[in-house]
């Protein structure tokens, strides 16, 4: 719907203009109907559209059917980007069936620590899974018209005091990690609009901070699309206004009258208002055209329910991560004696808790679908309840005695709903009491175990993996996820599902553990860039399953790597290849994974860090050769003084392989790179100026000048250990020191000297 929104802007007063930047009711922009100005939707996902009906819009009543997708968690564990892409258009299609203009997702929060109780919504604790994958919904997502919203912008790793919370940590954290995947699906994807988090940075509301929204979003990144609040999340509307955030969520009596105060007193500036009604304007004639006719019934049609359906089972099966299978125990055969226990078979847990919750169009459970392939004798027992109360004992009983009679037992374990939600975070990564009790006694009762894993973040596993003879890690794998996991179970498909976050063998290991979740309102990021295996790997910590591991029904060989570089600077690129064959006896996927180890003069780096990935299906005894073309930014760290994106000349290693502790390929490349030197002042250290190529020719000079005024100076840079002791010291206050007698206007010409000379 083509509109002039400069002359609408014109026409509005300053308190429609304040009104139209904060929402009607929960989930619709404000109409201006003397301008013919509509309302549109806006609607909760992100794996699924959560539609409420009028009379139930309060954010968390029920909703309108719809296909529930395996959340992030699961559709992560593909790493497949076509396969996101393809959920995405799902999405689009359901949300114009379902009168929504804009779906809310997808979120690309990192996964820092395993207890952030909306780790389920998140994909992955490396920022290039999550923008990649994110980028992919996006684009899925648009090409039906809807428009997304990317969120949580920034650094909402935590549910615990969300909305007051300060993530602090430094730039170079903030760039490499929490960032990163912002920028690339922002400049991959172009999202309609990004969601502002609760969360501060560094003390600054994100709804209120101007370096987040406009400085680097806007100005660095070039988004031009609207940011809405995460609902709920506006602190000061005028302060959030001037910050560059464009649209509150939800409805709000104090935010319009904040506003038109704000301007009248002249404490904001109008021509704030005006960008971001201008925006809010944008996005409404950009998707209006999606409304339905007045009357219009809501419903998926039964069409899209079906198809829809089998996509969903199609993901989930690519999403299960098989961890462990001991003597290829997987897959069962139909014709085998088998018991099913655990209530999660028959009641599955297939998402997580919260403002994401879909009303599924249809739910499969794994006991009817396992028996649907391996015929009704599958013998089952609940074995335990999903809240806890019955008689645990009894339970356990007739589980054992239904486990003795079989030839092979499927064990369904996992956390219950209240464990993980949108709001508040987990306290352990153990499973519950009465699971871990029922596994040790089913194992003692048959050694033919095979664990099924309903969880929507890393679980510990080491206390009890000895137990069991296969792991299957199912996440959370939406609707059709019973069908997906009888699939994997007896090998009508073969698992390909691959790790997007370690799974450590204790909690005390992870990086997080000793700040989080934070005090007094403020949560320590110290662990820096050293996040999920960056952190496992450069500490050499044991761990129970590497990110990027998982196993499958064939085998792969890795082989033939080859790498060539060419251009300097920011036309550097280095192209890889690998030849990848699969060396069993069933067709199958494996993930390709590329790592870099850029070792570093300047600054801790971790020791590989994922840089590309592909995922390449193949038959029994077929090769294909995988490429990957790495530019300037695969190869850089966001510098702490020069405050840029920076590579360092000199070797560099790829390394390819099925996780990050699983390298199957490496070799080295040197990078041709003509980067600026950091320039001296002041403050800079005797060391610094020792390594700094212009600070080095000016010592030098020093030296020989004091050779003839002052032989005692000469024999204090000739003395090796009186120089370490001194390396850490500024020049400044070296001069200082009796007999050297160097005033701070002679440092100031040597320094101008020193940084002329490069």
């Amino acid at each position: 719907m083509a509109k002039d929104v400069d002359a609408l802007l014109s026409q509005l007063t300053l308190e429609e203009k304040a009104a139209l930047v904060t929402g009607d009711g929960f989930w619709h922009t404000r109409a201006v109907e003397r301008l013919g100005i509509p309302a549109i939707t806006l609607s909760d996902g992100p794996h699924g559209v959560r539609r409420q009906p009028a009379d139930q819009e309060n954010g968390i009543g029920g909703s309108y059917p719809a296909t529930c997708f395996p959340p992030a968690v699961g559709l992560g564990s593909t790493w497949d980007a076509e396969l996101a892409e393809r959920v995405g258009a799902a999405l689009g299609d359901e949300s114009i069936a379902l009168d929504v203009q804009v779906l809310l997702g997808p979120g690309i929060n990192i996964k820092r620590s395993p207890l952030c109780g909306r780790n389920f919504e998140y994909f992955s604790e490396d920022p290039l899974i999550a923008g990649e994958l994110g980028a992919a919904l996006i684009r899925g997502i648009q090409s039906k018209g809807v428009g997304t919203s990317l969120k949580h912008y920034a650094a909402n790793s935590q549910e615990t005091d969300r909305f007051r919370v300060s993530a602090d940590m430094d730039e170079r954290t903030a760039r490499e990690i929490y960032l990163a995947g912002f920028e690339r699906a922002v400049k991959d994807a172009a999202p309609a609009t990004i969601m502002a988090a609760y969360n501060k940075l560094n003390g600054v509301y994100a709804t209120e901070d101007p370096w987040l929204l406009t400085q680097v979003l806007r100005d660095e990144w070039g988004f031009e699309g609207l940011l809405v609040s995460d609902w709920g999340a506006v602190n000061d509307r005028d302060a959030a206004v001037a910050a560059g955030l464009d649209l509150e969520m939800p409805e709000s009596e104090a935010g319009p009258a904040a506003i038109v105060a704000a301007v009248r007193a002249g404490s904001l500036d109008e021509a704030s208002l005006d960008a971001a009604v201008r925006n809010v304007l944008k996005l409404v004639f950009d998707h209006a055209d999606l409304k339905p006719a007045d009357g219009t019934t809501l419903a998926v049609p039964s069409e899209q329910v079906e198809e829809h359906h089998a996509l969903a089972r199609e993901v989930a099966s690519r999403a299960a991560v098989l961890l462990k299978n001991d003597g290829g125990i997987l897959p069962l055969s139909p014709d085998a004696s088998i018991a099913v226990i655990g209530e999660f078979a028959r009641n599955p847990r297939y998402q997580g808790a919260g403002s994401s919750q879909i009303e599924p169009t249809r739910l499969d459970d794994a006991l009817t679908e396992m028996r649907k392939i391996a015929g009704p004798d599958v013998t089952f027992a609940p074995g335990f309840t999903l809240d806890g109360s019955g008689d645990a004992g009894a339970l356990t009983r007739d589980a054992v005695a239904v486990a003795s009679a079989a030839e092979f037992v499927v064990l369904f374990l996992g956390l219950p709903s209240a464990a993980e939600s949108e709001g508040y975070d987990r306290e352990h990564i153990d499973l519950p009491a009465d699971q871990l009790t029922l596994l040790a006694e089913v194992a003692q009762a048959n050694a033919n175990l095979v664990v099924v894993l309903s969880n929507g973040s890393a679980v510990r596993v080491s206390n009890w993996e000895g137990g069991a003879r296969a792991i299957l890690e199912g996440w959370l794998l939406g609707q059709a996820g019973g069908g997906a996991t009888a699939d994997i179970l007896f090998g009508v498909t073969n698992p390909s599902g691959r790790l997007t976050e370690t799974i450590p063998e204790k909690l005390e290991d992870n990086s997080a553990y000793l700040d989080y979740p934070g005090r007094d309102g403020h949560l320590s990021y110290g662990d820096g860039v050293f996040v999920g295996y960056r952190w496992y790997d450069a500490r050499e910590l044991p761990v129970s399953y590497p990110f990027g591991h998982g196993l499958s029904y064939t085998s792969f060989e890795f082989s033939g790597l080859s790498l060539s570089a060419e251009g300097a600077d920011a036309d550097l690129a280095v192209h890889a290849s690998v030849t990848v064959t699969n060396t069993g006896n069933v067709a199958g996927r494996e993930v390709v994974q590329l790592y870099v180890s850029a070792p570093s003069a300047e600054v801790r780096r971790p020791q590989n860090e994922l840089r590309g990935f592909r995922v390449v299906a193949l038959e029994p005894g077929e090769s294909r050769e995988v490429g990957f073309t790495l530019g300037y930014r695969d190869f850089a760290y966001f510098h702490p003084v020069l405050e840029r994106w920076y590579v360092e000349n000199g070797g560099v290693d790829i390394l390819v392989g099925a996780s990050s502790r699983d390298i199957r390929e490496r070799g080295s490349v040197e990078l041709r790179v003509n980067e600026p030197v950091v320039p001296l002042d002041r403050q800079s250290s005797l060391a610094e100026w020792m390594k700094h190529p212009g600070g080095q020719k000016v010592l030098a000079g020093v030296m020989q000048q004091a050779a003839t005024q002052n032989p005692e100076a000469v024999g204090m840079f000739q003395n090796q250990e009186l120089m370490a002791m001194m390396g850490s010291m500024p020049m400044r206050r070296i001069v200082r020191f009796p007999g050297v007698g160097i005033s701070d206007e002679v440092v100031d010409g040597l320094i101008a000297q020193a940084n002329a000379a490069v």
